[in-house]
């Protein structure tokens, strides 16, 4: 298994053009430069995100809300001009824009523009926080993410039995809520089938708010079992994503091993075709055969 950049990695314009000095400094953390840039980027989403949380503080909010309004409007037109940036130094715009880090992106801007239309939903910008996954590649935690890789493949192999699974129990609670609105009726708080279905849904998963309880001996007894079952059933979907995960570890260990006992600069990606794991000596990608 090859860990993949992603199509930020993939995107590297061909040109020798300030565009391509542009995506080194934005894009690229392995030059001092483009690690200060993401490391100021990384603080000032940190100071954005602790704005937006303290400004929904209302003994705060009273105190400091033009403080935090003037802040928020400088932190999104910053963010902004980062988002057209890197827009143009991109080789595919759509492909950018359409990515995972795109699509974060230019969702921690909407909110403050969105606000002046739908008043309370600048709190929404709490997104940004998803901009700190850059912070792995940021400080070379390469390894961090190719086990992030492990786990999301294994919940992609566990999807199949994991549909299953929850399309069970959804059929299970339709049962039991339509049981316990029969066994104990209105007069118990069980209104109608739907909320007999939200108790059946909060007692299986073991939360039980205790909002509605059955009063009669038989609903207690029935709740009783459906508590049980509760505890039998939380195990089945975290054994079918262990099973997965502990294939996929078994299938990378191989390739760790390797990393571990060869100098490999895990950091430095192909910009033809973006795969990573070169020799630290290597001219040419090992992969496709273009230049480093």
């Amino acid at each position: 298994m090859v860990y993949r950049l992603g199509k930020e990695g993939e995107n590297r314009p061909d040109t020798d053009d300030w565009r391509l000095d542009l995506y080194k400094l934005i894009f690229e953390a392995n030059s001092p430069y483009g690690k200060s840039f993401d490391v100021a980027l990384i603080v000032t989403i940190v100071l954005s995100v602790a704005v937006v949380m303290l400004d929904s503080v209302h003994s705060i909010n009273i105190v400091h809300h033009e403080k935090f309004y003037l802040a928020e409007m400088i932190f999104t037109a910053l963010f902004t001009i980062e988002y057209f940036l890197r827009i143009i130094c991109v080789k595919s715009k759509v492909r950018y824009a359409t990515s995972f880090f795109g699509i974060i992106d230019l969702l921690a801007i909407i909110p403050t523009y969105l606000s002046m239309l739908l008043p309370g939903s600048q709190y929404l910008l709490i997104i940004r926080v998803m901009r700190l996954l850059r912070i792995f590649r940021v400080l070379k935690l390469v390894q961090y993410l190719s086990e992030a890789e492990i786990l999301v493949q294994a919940l992609k192999d566990s999807s199949r039995k994991i549909t299953v699974f929850m399309f069970t129990v959804l059929n299970l609670v339709i049962i039991l809520g339509s049981l316990m609105y029969v066994i104990e009726g209105e007069q118990s708080g069980y209104t109608s089938i739907p909320r007999s279905i939200y108790w059946a849904i909060i007692t299986l998963t073991t939360v039980g708010y205790g909002d509605i309880v059955p009063i009669t001996p038989l609903g207690q007894a029935m709740a009783s079992v459906v508590m049980i079952l509760g505890y039998s059933i939380i195990a089945v979907p975290t054994g079918i994503v262990t099973h997965s995960i502990i294939n996929r570890s078994m299938d990378a260990m191989p390739i760790q091993i390797a990393e571990e006992t060869k100098d490999v600069a895990v950091n430095i990606a192909c910009h033809n075709c973006g795969l990573q794991g070169h020799d630290t000596d290597a001219y040419y990608c090992k992969y496709c055969g273009a230049k480093l």
